[in-house]
């Protein structure tokens, strides 16, 4: 896992990009180490993983470099947009918050990153931008599934075809990050949301985000049966009984 860093400590799993020389783009090394992390992520000790990208900037999209070198790009290229989309649905799927930490540039692909991701903190610096057209290619990785769903079909389009880059301040005012903060103090922000999460009611709030992020998929009928089950089994957890048991002895 040369590419990807995993580490975790106290109920946080942190997987970190670990390309800084490249800007963290991604290759199909990287992927498959990000797809190993997500694996190791599943643990039952991880009740919440920390997503960051080591060095200056985030996540620059794909390694352009690296399809561009192989035997055969088109066919390098499909495999890196599948196998990469796979192990980020993953992770946005693991039943357990996922917290994002992001600086410096976030482009491509890069994004697709913070779509998966449940809390998204931005450096102030950062600038975002879809930046595959500048080179001739097109959304992947999720992006154009994700994208509009976030900040809108106009706001989607506007990003893919005019090339507009978005400050973290914009990026919050559309809804693709939750928070901005001071460049010097994303580590310590993403840090103290993680432990904060970790310390919380882990089977509800991985329960929470799968009912929040399935119900574009559905009928409102359908996801309000899903509530309705998923509650029942809550009430009877062993983190829910000793949280009600506090509350009402207040």
């Amino acid at each position: 896992m040369a590419d990807v860093r995993w580490e975790t400590a106290g109920g946080v799993g942190r997987i970190t990009l670990d390309r800084p020389d490249v800007s963290n783009a991604v290759d199909l090394s990287t992927t498959r180490a990000l797809a190993e992390a997500v694996t190791k992520a599943e643990a039952d000790d991880v009740r919440v993983v920390l997503l960051t990208g080591a060095g200056a900037r985030f996540c620059a999209g794909g390694d352009v470099r690296s399809f561009l070198g192989a035997d055969e790009p088109p066919k390098y290229l499909h495999e890196l947009a599948t196998a990469l989309e796979a192990a980020l649905r993953r992770l946005s799927e693991l039943p357990k918050p996922v917290v994002a930490g992001v600086q410096g540039a976030v482009a491509g692909a890069g994004l697709a990153f913070v779509l998966h991701g449940d809390v998204v903190v931005a450096a102030r610096s950062t600038k975002f931008r879809m930046a595959y057209s500048g080179i001739g290619l097109t959304p992947d990785c999720g992006v154009s599934y994700l994208l509009p769903r976030t900040v809108g079909t106009q706001r989607a389009l506007e990003l893919a075809l005019t090339g507009r880059t978005l400050t973290a301040d914009e990026a919050q005012g559309w809804g693709l990050v939750t928070e901005v903060v001071e460049n010097d103090t994303l580590v310590h922000r993403v840090e103290e949301l993680a432990k904060t999460i970790a310390a919380g009611p882990a089977a509800a709030l991985g329960q929470a985000k799968r009912l929040i992020r399935s119900a574009f998929d559905g009928s409102r009928e359908g996801s309000a049966a899903d509530e309705a089950d998923t509650i029942a089994r809550a009430v009877s957890t062993g983190e829910a009984q000793l949280l009600i048991e506090r509350f009402t002895a207040r």
